[in-house]
This record gives C-alpha cells, structure tokens and sequence, in this order.
C-alpha cells in the first residue's frame, strides 16, 4: 500500500471555508440516474464480496469503511463512491439500506479534510455519484440521512470548487468540474458555482481535446469517460432549460467521431495505453447522446489506424505513446495491432495491468504485451524510474490503400534506429470480405548510418545475430492448437469460427503461454500467444505470415451468447 497521504494545510483551509456554507435542504428538480453500474456486481457487494481496483475482500456483515484497505488504488475507489452505481444496479431494499448504512457512516467518520476521502479527485467523483443516485438513496432512508446528505454534499461541492484548479489536466480534472456543474444545477443554494465552473471546463475541452477529438494520452477508455461526463453535463443543462458552453457542446461532437472509429466490430473499444474495452452499454450509450452519426474521416483516429473487412476489425497503434504528463500510463505498443472477428476478439494485447499491482502494470506496458515484433529485450521504449516511456520512437510513418478488393496498411517506426540501425516495418493487407489477413514484418536499415550501427550492434552479438520476435496475443477465450507439424496454428473461437495462422519458412514459430490483463477481475486470465522467432543477420530481415478463415467456416455465424453474462467471479 502506498505511503498514508497527509492533507495539506490548502486543504484543511478549504474544507473549514467549505464548512462555514450553508446548508443544502433539497434539489432545484429531479435528478436523473447517469451512470451505469453492474447488477452481478451490485449482488456480490450485498453478498459481502468487496472487489475495488482488482482487490478482493470478503467481509460480510462488515462496514466498508471499518476494512483495512489493502492498497491505495481500492480505497480511492472506495471513496469514490463508484460502487453506489452497483448497488443501484441491483436495485432491491437490501442494496438501497446497505447503500444508507455506508453513506451515513462515511458522514459521520469523514465530516473533516482526510486523504485520499477528501482528495479533489476523489471527491469529484463521489459528488457525481451521490447526486446520480440520489432518489436510490434517500427514498425510504429517513429524515436523518436526507439532512446529512444535503449538509454534507453542499460541503463537498464547496470545497470541490476551491481545489478542482490543483488537479493535473485529464480526466480527474473534468470530473472535479462535471461535478460542480451536477451539483450546482441540482442542490439548493450551489447555483453560483455553475458560471466559473462552465467556464473552466469550457476552457479545458478546447485547451485538452484537439480538433480531431483526441485526447494526449491516447487511451480510448479515457475519452469514453470525457464523452460521458461532458453528455451528462449537456443533459443536466437541459434539465433545467440552460444551454451548456459551446466549447462542451462542439467537444462532443469532435469526440463522438473518433470512438466510432476506435469500436471494434464486437462494440467493444480497443485496448490500449491502458484502456479497456469499456462496460458494457457505456459506449452506446455515450454515442447515443451525443445525437451524431458523423463518421470519422482521414487514415488515423488519435494515432490508431482501422481496417475493416466484411464482419473482421483491424485497429493498429501507428502513433509514438504520449511523451507529456500522461505517458505514467501509455504503452510501448507503436505498430501493435488488435484483431476481432464478429462478436470475438482474436488477436490482442495483454492490457492494462494497473488493478493487478505494480508488476503487472509495468509488464504490460512493455512491447512483448503487445501483438507486435520487438528485439529480445528491448521495448520500443522504455520505462524509467519515475513511470515515463523514455527512449521511443521519433518518427512514425504510415500509408494506407483501400480498394474493392482489399485494404492495406504499411507503417514503420525507429525505435531501434539509433541502437541498432534497424527500421520496422509492417505490411497488412486485410482482404474485402475479412476472411483473409497477410503480414509482414521487417526489420531493415535505412541509410549508410544505420548500417554502421547495424554492423556494431552485430559484431556484439559475435556476429550470431540480433534476436527478435514477433508475438501474437490470443484472447482468452480462443482455443489454440499447433497443426501442419508445427507450421501452423487453428484457432477456434467461442463462435464456432474456426482460424488458421501460418508462418513463411525457415521462421520458428510456438505456441507460448501469455495473460489477459481484464478490468474486473481479480487475477490476470491465463491464454496462449503465437511467438515467430528470428535473428537479424542481414541489413533486411523478413518475416511473412497470415491469418484466415477456415474455408468450411461460414459467412455468417450465429453467435448469441456473452461470455460476460456469465463471468465467475474467481476467474
């Protein structure tokens, strides 16, 4: 668990200035339930089965604020009051009184300036949540709790005004801001927040969102929950017949756009620089509110690059991982790619490893998480001591063709251009009816000098050559199995679909085990990857593979059931 944080003296000043406010006694109109929580999850809350940031208590018949929290990541979700979604999820008396029970207790036992309970991040979050489900929680709870709550949630959103400024720009920053706006046009008495805190947030989405509507840390996930706030604040203007800022409004029409562009053909968003695929139902809904079906145009969206084939998604990372404040979080995965077929997933990458600790958060931030060549033992970029990819790529470069008979990308990077004086470069061609994918992987040398930086980093190896491998991630749930002597390997998916991977000669390739780094789960899911091993001898190096559907599978595959409707808990 992290070091305990010490409020500052800021804080303290601010929570006590906060306290001097007066009282909320009501909401200016009905708050509308926003976000989305999980029924299962809801049920194991009730049930004492306490799982927050990847950690796992079971404590029955115990309070959530009288555990010890087993890491800093769980108690600021605690505090964040997420789990209140869940519980509204599940929706029955014993999820509305355990829901009282925790918010009365947390009143109570946090009434001053204590972190993480009180950190701005933290608190916008929980505004948000407690104004969400406010008719969840105050219905059939009492006089009591309704007095606390009021008293308590002006006091938050006071201080949050006071100290949303000292939050870094990204997501936590355009909570702390949404939920200002949320409880200024909803509580009593808060309504002087409204102006300042539209306009900072206004500010930020011009300032944090690009013309494209990208976001710097290029983590899909992340720009789902921008959108969603941002469409919250639009309805909660409507509510109360207010136009929002037209810098929000504008925001979310250039974001809308680009997560079309980022959903693989299963609805899911693609995996990268630690997002994930997003709950289920967030992402329609979250295009559905945005009340445009413009389509994304141009060879990139936020640095990914998209083919599509028939019922086949193809999405590619053919940007350098952000370099600013937000690379703590982004991936060494320049060149990745990312597969699905229908409703499954194929090819990935391992994800985000954060909810499983610090190990695990490194390891799939590396290049050999991702579904893409690196040299043995070096990321395309490297992770420092302070958490920051240093060392990447500086040049990116892509081309893409579409005809009627196929798509193809070719795109390459130089990583190792000034280690090695080796370019990558990778070549797909995804054929019209996404039945049929070829690659090639290259490792080459551009110029004179790469070649003198080629031929030292060779004669350091004895002249044996520099060994690379190119890695294929399998989803967890596809069933892998060498074939052809060992040339190939099918792949049967839960559909029923059945795959066929193949390798050019003389390139070793094995089935090896990998993992599935999945939000909401406690443990990582073990899976298989296909690994193509080589040495680089030469000053080109080539590896040509390709991946297609069986010919007896058919076209169209009935596929209803969702792995996910079903998910055990102690996977």
């Amino acid at each position: 668990m992290s070091k305990k944080q010490v409020p500052t003296m800021a804080d303290r000043f601010h929570a006590w200035r906060a306290g001097k406010c007066a009282a909320a006694t009501g909401f200016v109109g009905q708050p509308e339930p926003r976000s989305i929580g999980s029924y299962n999850k809801g049920r194991q809350i009730v049930a004492g089965n306490l799982m927050f940031a990847g950690e796992l208590i079971e404590a029955p018949d115990t309070s959530l604020w009288g555990i010890k929290m087993p890491s800093a990541d769980f108690s600021n979700e605690a505090h964040g009051f997420l789990w209140l979604d869940d519980l509204a999820a599940a929706g029955d008396a014993k999820a509305r009184d355990l829901a009282g029970q925790w918010l009365s207790e947390w009143i109570a036992k946090y009434p001053a300036p204590s972190l993480p309970a009180w950190s701005p991040e933290v608190t916008g979050r929980r505004v948000i949540r407690w104004v969400n489900n406010a008719l969840f929680i105050l219905r059939g709870n009492g006089a009591d709790i309704s007095d606390d709550y009021y008293k308590s949630l002006a006091k938050q959103t006071e201080f949050l005004a006071r100290r949303w400024s000292v939050l870094p720009s990204g997501l936590s920053r355009f909570e702390a801001l949404v939920g200002i706006i949320y409880a200024g046009l909803t509580i009593e008495g808060m309504q002087h927040h409204v102006d300042p805190a539209m306009k900072a947030l206004a500010s930020d989405c011009d300032a944090h969102i690009d013309a494209q509507g990208a976001i710097a840390s290029r983590n899909p996930e992340e720009l789902l929950d921008v959108l969603t706030h941002l469409t919250w604040v639009q309805k909660a203007c409507a509510a109360v017949g207010r136009e929002p800022a037209a810098a929000i409004s504008s925001a979310v029409e250039r974001i809308g756009p680009t997560l079309r562009a980022l959903r693989h053909a299963d609805g899911g968003l693609t995996r990268f620089h630690s997002g994930g695929r997003g709950a289920d139902g967030k992402l329609d809904q979250a295009l559905a509110d945005t009340a445009s079906r413009v389509v994304h145009t141009g060879d990139t969206a936020m640095g990914f690059a998209r083919l599509n084939g028939g019922r086949t998604s193809l999405i590619v990372d053919a940007s350098p991982p952000s370099v600013t404040t937000n690379a703590r979080r982004a991936h060494a995965s320049t060149l990745a790619m990312e597969l699905t077929s229908g409703r499954r997933p194929l090819i990935v990458n391992c994800g985000a490893g954060v909810s499983f600790g610090d190990r695990w958060a490194r390891a799939g931030r590396a290049t050999p998480s991702h579904s893409v060549l690196h040299l043995e033992g070096l990321s395309s970029a490297q992770l420092n001591d302070e958490g920051h990819l240093v060392g990447g790529p500086q040049t990116v470069q892509l081309d893409i063709q579409r005809t009627s008979e196929n798509q193809k990308l070719g795109a390459a990077h130089d990583a190792w251009a000034g280690s090695h004086g080796l370019t990558h470069v990778r070549e797909l061609e995804l054929s019209a009816d996404g039945r049929v994918l070829n690659g090639s992987d290259m490792l080459t040398t551009m110029n004179d000098a790469d070649k003198n930086r080629f031929d030292l980093a060779l004669d350091a190896t004895s002249l044996q050559g520099i060994a690379y491998s190119v890695r294929f991630h399998l989803h967890a749930e596809v069933d892998a199995s060498l074939d052809m002597a060992g040339r190939a390997v099918s792949l049967v998916l839960r559909s029923g679909e059945i795959w066929v991977f193949r390798a050019s000669e003389g390139v070793q390739l094995s089935l090896e085990p990998s993992v599935y780094l999945e939000k909401g789960r406690i443990a990582p899911r073990a899976t298989m990857q296909i690994v193509l091993s080589g040495k680089a001898v030469a000053y080109a190096s080539q590896v040509k593979w390709s991946l297609s559907k069986a010919q007896d599978t058919p076209l169209a595959v009935r596929d209803l059931f969702s792995s996910d409707d079903a998910r055990d808990w102690n996977d």
